[in-house]
């Protein structure tokens, strides 16, 4: 049996986590799922659709929110009773986490970023390093396989199947499980409601935007494609927009239509973040920049006429 980790916010599925999914029936086992929080309870039907049998469901009082080591403390309860072949979860910042503690209170290694799993003794996996720049091939000595699966990877299939029978439990938790735990909530929203996961269109701007100001001409583009914006870490780091907005491997990880990089060099992490994107436009005064590499168009000039310039054309082209 294989046992995947459904990451959740309040209840709100993350939807890496239904890859996740579609790579664990990939490894011809039965499928069971589990979700920290009782908000997880209302995740039966979706996790059921992906093919999931049973929604195991910790609860206990010191959970009432994203608590990374008490979630790795109900994994490791969970796993002692169930002993699944592997544990898998989205390899986000929450998935890699959780598992890092569940690994860490097994003593067993963890697999993290995995492109394809054999199991086996030993496991053979296909892992991402250096930001996705390197594939590595792996073989993890342990019974239990603990492993987070690449973001966008593998597309999520749903099965059709019935809700998962929820099963309940009230993991073994120590006081100091609860140490790490959210204390307060900024939503990371656009003015339009979207965030960077939602978005299908992103328009980002890294060092060449030029400060704090020089964002307002990629509000009104993106507002006005329905999109969102999002940033560079040197931006986030240099504190002209809040690290909610940063795309890139210590940011978040993105796959929209269509993905606008201004002023953005190209640094390796920030490529992480948004290769996947399926269509890329590049904006920058260095015809050499690492970035244009990826970009299936390129425009070399300054982003600050540019912008403009493509905000007017495209509002000309709506009427």
């Amino acid at each position: 049996m294989i046992l995947v980790l459904i990451d959740h916010d309040r209840g709100e599925i993350d939807p890496l986590s239904l890859r996740a999914l579609t790579a664990a029936r990939n490894l011809g086992q039965n499928v069971e799922a589990v979700a920290i929080g009782s908000e997880g309870n209302a995740l039966a039907a979706i996790v059921g659709e992906y093919g999931a049998t049973v929604l195991h469901v910790a609860t206990h009082s010191a959970i009432t929110d994203y608590t990374p080591m008490a979630s790795g403390r109900a994994l490791k309860d969970l796993v002692e009773k169930l002993k699944p072949a592997a544990v898998l979860a989205a390899g986000t910042p929450r998935g890699n986490e959780q598992l890092a503690h569940l690994s860490a209170f097994l003593d067993i290694p963890m697999a993290a970023e995995c492109s394809e799993i054999t199991l086996g003794s030993p496991h053979q996996v296909l892992r991402a390093r250096w930001a996705g720049n390197l594939i590595e091939s792996a073989l993890v000595h342990s019974d239990l396989l603990v492993a987070s699966i690449l973001s966008f990877s593998i597309e999520a299939q749903a099965t059709g199947g019935a809700p998962a029978n929820v099963v309940t439990f009230e993991p073994s938790l120590h006081p100091e499980d609860s140490i790490v735990r959210i204390l307060s909530r900024d939503s990371g929203e656009s003015k339009g409601g979207i965030t960077l996961n939602d978005a299908k269109v992103i328009v980002s701007g890294g060092r060449g935007v030029g400060g704090a100001d020089g964002f307002g001409n990629l509000e009104e583009l993106a507002t006005l494609l329905g999109g969102t914006v999002g940033c560079s870490r040197v931006v986030t780091s240099s504190g002209w927009r809040p690290h909610a907005e940063q795309v890139g491997q210590t940011g978040t990880k993105v796959a929209p239509d269509l993905y606008i990089a201004a002023g953005i060099s190209g640094a390796m992490q920030h490529i992480a973040g948004m290769k996947n994107s399926k269509t890329i436009v590049v904006i920058n005064t260095d015809p050499e920049a690492p970035i244009l590499r990826y970009a299936d168009y390129a425009i070399i000039g300054d982003l600050h006429q540019i912008i403009p310039a493509l905000t007017s054309a495209i509002r000309q082209a709506k009427g």
